[in-house]
């Protein structure tokens, strides 16, 4: 169960960094200028979305033990 558990997290994390992706290029074609801005947010929220998946992936594995 433990692994089923950690691939429904990296869905859940690729999802989320697709929809941030996604979100970040229409807030680009739309505010040119803000491009550093937009892009920094972007990958804070790239990272944290990867932080919190590689948690739920780790207690996942550790689950199984």
């Amino acid at each position: 169960m433990g692994a089923i558990g950690a691939g429904i997290a990296a869905l859940g994390a690729g999802i989320g960094v697709g929809l941030i992706g996604s979100k970040a290029m229409e807030a680009i074609a739309r505010q040119p200028e803000a491009v550093g801005d937009i892009r920094n947010n972007m990958i804070l929220m790239a990272a944290l979305i990867e932080g919190a998946a590689l948690f739920a992936i780790v207690v996942g594995l550790l689950a199984n033990g």
